[in-house]
C-alpha cells in the first residue's frame, strides 16, 4: 500500500473500545492527526482526557449533539462548553436534526447559544444537519460563522452551491462507497472545500469504522475526483489545517 498521509477530521473516540490499539492502527495507516468530537458533557470530558493524553495528534473538539439534548441538562452542557472553549479547536458535533424527536424549538435555542460562542471565540463549528440543511445553513449565516464544515454532507445540491459560496467545506466519509448523494456531492465540491473523515465507529455497510479508515475515504475521494492519492492528500491536510488552525506535523 503506497505510504500516505492522513487527517480524520471527525472520529468519536469517546465512543472507541481499546483505543490505543485503535490509535496504533491509525498511525500505521498514515493518519497524522485525529479531530476527536464531543457529543454532550460527559463525552466532551473523554475528548479532553484522550487529546490530553495523545498530544500532537488528537485534537479536541467539544460539542453538543443533537440527539443527545436534553431540556434538563441544557444548562449543565452550555456551561461546560462555555469554561472549555479555549482548550478546543472546534465546537462539534452540533447542528440541527429534525428527524429525531427532540422538540425543534429546544435544539434551535441550543444551536443558537452554541453559535453564539463560536462567533464570540472565533472556533471553527463541525455541523450536523438532517432534514435541516437550509435552517441550519441560515442560522450560520445569520451568525457570522467563518469556518463552518457540513459533516457527511449529503443534502440538496443547489444549497451545497450557497455552503461553498460562503466560504464553507464539506466533509466525506467511507459513505462514499454506496450513498450516490454524498457521492454527488463530493463530485460537485471542489477539492480545496473538502475535508476527509470516518464518524467512527459508525457502521458502513455492516463494519464498524476506525480513524484508519479515513483511508478509504481518501480513496473514493481520488476515484470521484480522478486524482492521484497523493494529491489527494496533500490538499485535505491543507485543508485540514487551516480550517481548524492546525499545522500538522506530516513527517
Amino acid at each position: 500500500m503506497e505510504a500516505i498521509s492522513l487527517i480524520d477530521t471527525h472520529a468519536h473516540l469517546d465512543e472507541l473500545n481499546n483505543l490505543s490499539k485503535i490509535l496504533k492502527e491509525a498511525k500505521e495507516a498514515g493518519v497524522r492527526g485525529i479531530i476527536a468530537v464531543g457529543s454532550n458533557v460527559e463525552s466532551n470530558k473523554k475528548i479532553l482526557e484522550i487529546s490530553i493524553g495523545n498530544p500532537a495528534y488528537v485534537y479536541p473538539a467539544i460539542g453538543y449533539h443533537p440527539w443527545n439534548i436534553k431540556d434538563e441538562e441544557v444548562e449543565e452542557n452550555l456551561s461546560f462548553i462555555q469554561s472549555h472553549v479555549n482548550d478546543c479547536v472546534a465546537l462539534g458535533e452540533i447542528g440541527l436534526d429534525y428527524k429525531i424527536k427532540v422538540k425543534k424549538e429546544l435544539q434551535q435555542r441550543v444551536f443558537e447559544e452554541l453559535l453564539n460562542i463560536a462567533y464570540r471565540f472565533d472556533k471553527a463549528i463541525i455541523v450536523h444537519c438532517r432534514y435541516s440543511h437550509r435552517q441550519t445553513l441560515k442560522r450560520i449565516m445569520d451568525k457570522k460563522i467563518r469556518r463552518a464544515v457540513f459533516h457527511w454532507y449529503s443534502g440538496p445540491l443547489d444549497l451545497l452551491d450557497e455552503i461553498l459560496a460562503e466560504g464553507y467545506f464539506i466533509s466525506a466519509t467511507p459513505a462514499l462507497t454506496y450513498s450516490p448523494p454524498h457521492r454527488e456531492a463530493i463530485q460537485r465540491t471542489p477539492l480545496e472545500r473538502i475535508l476527509l473523515e470516518t464518524d467512527s465507529p459508525v457502521s458502513y455497510q455492516g463494519v464498524e469504522s476506525s480513524p484508519k479508515d479515513v483511508r478509504i475515504t481518501l480513496e473514493q475521494v481520488g476515484i470521484l475526483k480522478r486524482l492521484d492519492l497523493s494529491i489527494v492528500s496533500k490538499q485535505t491536510i491543507a485543508n485540514a489545517s487551516h480550517f481548524f488552525q492546525i499545522p500538522f506535523i506530516i513527517s
